[in-house]
């Protein structure tokens, strides 16, 4: 053991409390704006249909035209890789893959649009349809053929339709309630945010609901969609994305970036409006920042290249997507929108593609890390966590298996939650 060392210091224990007493402020505050993610799963797309096309059994509808356009225009994992480019060890597993998951759940998310998918309608018509979402939307729960997630977006809080937004709000939560409650899987969608003053309202209005019906204080949560220039920078130079977050009082979950209303408020002529737009770039870079350590999720926006008509033109819009989604990932979106069922395929091709492709690496830099073996790259706590997190991903999407990640790693689902948590304390590694 050799020599003890002798310990000496200089400072008396009070010095150590002062300390801790005066950021007490600051640890309380850290601890409310920055919680760390939720842990709960997050959707790899949302699908967008208009409240008055939103019909019982059109997430199968969906499923089965995506399903269609694969027998049509790639009927083979070969075929399909090629289109892509997808490597020839992973096209057999993730082609088997994007089937059944097209076959078992075609849709992870779903938001039934009463904005500008939806239009101006005559109030009745829309009361009508807002109604008519909530009973289906409760029936798809009680029948076991909902998607994960289910909900709305209303009409914006500028004053030309904040009135028919709050509304149509209204109606379909209060229909929610009178057929059972809300679903867990519930998510609202604010559109066109400008200022933190509007998520304000929002909340005012939610938490109205919240006492009408007695339920919790902060069972309404909300994502909040970034479709103007001044939702990222405010006139005195602020992140008002920043402000926005702070603004919802923790009932954010999500911050949406909307391709097109964003690219044409910066001035971005329509042939030149993509996701891939350095000025896309910019706005998801800051919504990023802005979120990051808050549990508020950023999601990609869409394309609005339709893989349709001669296989040719499909194959070229499928490899526009695929390329768009595996950017996306690549640079920590994880979610997207999906505007037509032939976006389907891709969508999962795409994710299950990044989330196979490195299932292994992840997994033996984990395991040793883990097992403080060494290699050719020195992880730390913040890395293991990163990798927890990629492999959590590709379990709740279908890409990996819990039992190959185990295998893999000697890891359980429980130690995996664990490592990825930003705010797990000690951690005690269990036997798979």
């Amino acid at each position: 053991m050799g020599q003890q060392e002798k310990v000496a210091t200089s400072l008396a224990g009070t010095v150590s409390e002062e300390i801790s007493a005066s950021l007490t402020a600051v640890d309380a505050e850290l601890a409310r704006r920055y919680p760390g993610d939720p842990g709960t799963r997050q959707p790899v797309h949302t699908v967008y249909v208009p409240g008055d096309v939103f019909a019982p059994g059109i997430l199968r509808s969906w499923g089965d035209q995506a399903l269609a356009a694969l027998d049509e225009h790639a009927p083979d994992a070969a075929s399909f890789a090629a289109v892509l480019g997808i490597p020839e060890e992973l096209a057999g597993p993730v082609h088997d893959r994007v089937r059944a998951k097209l076959e078992r759940e075609p849709v992870e998310d779903l938001r039934i649009d009463f904005e500008d998918g939806y239009g101006p309608r005559p109030d009745a018509e829309e009361d009508e349809a807002a109604a008519r979402a909530a009973r289906l939307v409760s029936e798809a729960y009680a029948n076991g053929t909902a998607a994960p997630y289910m909900g709305i977006r209303m009409k914006c809080m500028e004053a030309g339709v904040r009135d028919r937004g709050i509304r149509t709000t209204d109606v379909f939560l209060t229909g929610l309630m009178e057929a059972g409650g809300l679903p867990e899987g519930l998510v609202l969608t604010l559109p066109k945010v400008t200022y933190p003053e509007q998520v304000t309202a929002f909340v005012r209005l939610l938490e109205a609901f919240e006492k009408a019906h007695g339920l919790d204080a902060g069972r309404l949560g909300f994502e909040i969609q970034i479709e103007t220039s001044q939702s990222i920078l405010a006139a005195d130079g602020t992140a008002a994305v920043a402000r926005m977050i702070d603004a919802a009082r923790g009932r954010a979950t999500g911050l949406h970036y909307g391709t097109f209303d964003y690219s044409a408020c910066v001035g971005v002529s329509a042939a030149y409006q993509a996701s891939d737009h350095p000025a896309a770039d910019h706005a998801k870079a800051v919504m990023q920042v802005a979120a990051a350590g808050t549990g508020v999720r950023v999601s990609d926006g869409s394309t609005n290249v339709l893989p349709v008509g001669p296989t040719a033109q499909v194959h070229e819009a499928w490899r526009l997507h695929y390329g768009l989604t595996r950017r996306a990932l690549a640079r920590a979106y994880y979610q997207g929108w999906d505007m037509h069922p032939g976006h389907l395929p891709t969508r999962y091709a795409a994710v299950y593609a990044f989330y196979r492709e490195g299932l292994e690496p992840a997994a033996a830099r984990l395991a040793a890390y883990v097992a403080k073996a060494g290699g050719d790259v020195m992880d730390e706590p913040a890395t293991a966590k990163a990798l927890s997190g990629y492999l959590l991903r590709g379990i709740d999407c279908g890409a990996l298996d819990t039992a190959e990640v185990a295998r893999l790693t000697g890891l359980t689902r429980a130690d995996l939650d664990a490592f990825a948590s930003p705010r797990r304390g000690d951690l005690t590694v269990t036997a798979p």
